[in-house]
């Protein structure tokens, strides 16, 4: 793909405000003559680059890691996991329809459609961390021509796409409001299911600064999007709308992590009430665990808490709620070890699964961090496996010591705790874990082991259901 091409076709084929039909535009984009960038190529990025790449075939991705650039440009794939999509990346390169460039100036040169899909974290502090959007920002408005799309997919506070960077955009520019389209159209995509999420698992939401924004956004999705799209009154809505699907999860898995936590006094299985009581359709609790982990979840409320003057309690105590699971797990250990006479210092406690969901390589935010913690913290000496894990260095900072499944065989554990139940665990010969002294402790976190396949002799608990001491 050169200059010269896109140049040509930015000029012949713009979507935003160029008075062409709308069926007449959607012909040129899926054709090819409307140039896409697509600014970030992480694990939600690249998918996102790619199918536009299998259905316009003219899309440049930009990422400033230049390992991630060369090998997309080489026709790999470095996101893991994601079905299908290593062969959709080395198709529509090897096609032509994909590049990459470290370079988002040149990017933003290129193309007419701009798509930003970067990382939005928050700060030690609980603050939004938009710098790396701000940058991209930047980089697009020094390459914005009249007639361009701006889409802003990474999750954001409600009112950054009208109040930060249509400002920007104008700034960098030097173009006014209405010369080009900016639209707020959050990623709602899941790791292990990304190409199905796009291509129409559910509906895209749109949302622009204007209604001809809304309109171009809405072009541009349907051509990708089998469900279609939900056009919005504005980007702030649109923006809440991702927000609020976190808030609600955040807010119901407290719930249920709450209620889990009467197990004891109750004396029943809360699991158990949970799932009679969802068979009434106005009721939808969801799952106990250790906690919530992953770069979602744990950091939108944060969106809504920090940056405006409206208190939120409900919000804060969810966050602190969940929180507080891991220490309450290791509470719950450290009690059945003390029913078994003996204490969680100087004993030797294996963690299963260290990523925050099953077949996820993410450990951001993820409650086995907190429990190897407090585990160390307390005396004792942590060991740690997970399957789908490549680099153990946040866990070794925290006191763990990653060892292969097959050690767990080796009888040098006092306690084990299933943090996240991976495909891989399903396959654990219980019946050949014994234990380094006295009886094994289990604590599963997730209500994930069949209890018919673990020996009488193990002393196992579970959240939200209990345990009587043995099976």
């Amino acid at each position: 793909m050169t200059e010269q091409r896109h140049r040509s076709e930015r000029d012949a084929a713009d979507l935003y405000g160029a008075g062409e039909s709308s069926r007449r535009q959607r012909e040129a984009f899926v054709a090819g003559s409307v140039p896409v960038a697509v600014y970030g190529l992480g694990k939600m990025g690249l998918p996102l680059a790619a199918v536009f790449a299998e259905t316009t075939g003219n899309v440049l991705g930009a990422d400033i890691d230049p390992d991630v650039v060369e090998a997309i440009n080489g026709g790999d794939c470095h996101v893991k996991r994601e079905p299908g999509l290593p062969s959709l990346v080395a198709e529509t390169v090897a096609d032509g329809a994909l590049a990459a460039t470290t370079n988002p100036r040149e990017a933003a040169g290129r193309a007419s459609v701009h798509v930003v899909i970067v990382p939005t974290p928050i700060t030690d502090a609980n603050e939004p961390d938009l710098s790396i959007l701000d940058a991209v920002v930047e980089s697009i408005g020094s390459g914005l021509e009249r007639g361009d799309l701006v889409l802003v997919e990474c999750t954001v506070p409600p009112r950054t796409t009208t109040d930060r960077v249509l400002p920007a955009l104008e700034a960098a520019s030097g173009l006014s409001r209405g010369e080009f389209g900016v639209a707020f159209c959050p990623e709602r995509t899941s790791s292990g299911r990304a190409l199905e999420d796009i291509r129409g698992a559910y509906p895209k939401v749109v949302g622009g600064v204007d209604a001809e924004s809304t309109r171009a956004a809405t072009l541009v999705y349907e051509a990708i999007n089998d469900e279609g799209v939900i056009a919005v009154s504005d980007a702030t809505t649109a923006e809440a709308v991702k927000v609020f699907e976190g808030l609600y999860r955040d807010v119901n898995i407290a719930l249920a992590n709450e209620l889990a936590t009467f197990t004891d006094e109750f004396g029943i299985d809360v699991r158990e009430a949970i799932g009679v009581a969802n068979t009434q359709p106005y009721c939808d609790i969801h799952d106990p665990g250790p906690g919530v982990g992953g770069h979602c979840i744990p950091f939108y409320p944060y969106f809504v808490i920090d940056p405006f003057e409206t208190d939120a309690p409900l919000l804060r105590t969810a966050r602190a709620v969940n929180d507080a699971m891991p220490s309450y797990a290791v509470d719950k250990l450290r009690e059945e070890f003390a029913a078994e006479r003996t204490e969680l210092a100087h004993s030797t406690v294996l963690l299963l699964g260290l990523t925050y969901r099953p077949g996820v390589e993410e450990i951001r935010a993820s409650p086995s961090l907190s429990i190897a913690e407090e585990l160390t913290a307390a005396g004792a000496d942590v060991y740690g496996v997970d399957p789908v894990l490549e680099s153990y260095a946040a866990f070794e900072d925290r006191g763990l010591t990653p060892i292969e499944l097959e050690a767990l065989y080796d009888g040098a554990f006092d306690g084990i705790v299933l943090v996240t139940p991976h495909e891989e665990f399903e396959s654990v010969r219980w019946q050949d874990v014994e234990p380094a002294d006295g009886d094994l402790i289990v604590l599963d976190a997730r209500d994930a082991l069949d209890r018919e396949r673990l020996p009488e002799d193990h002393r196992v608990y579970t959240l939200g259901t209990g345990g009587d001491g043995s099976v």
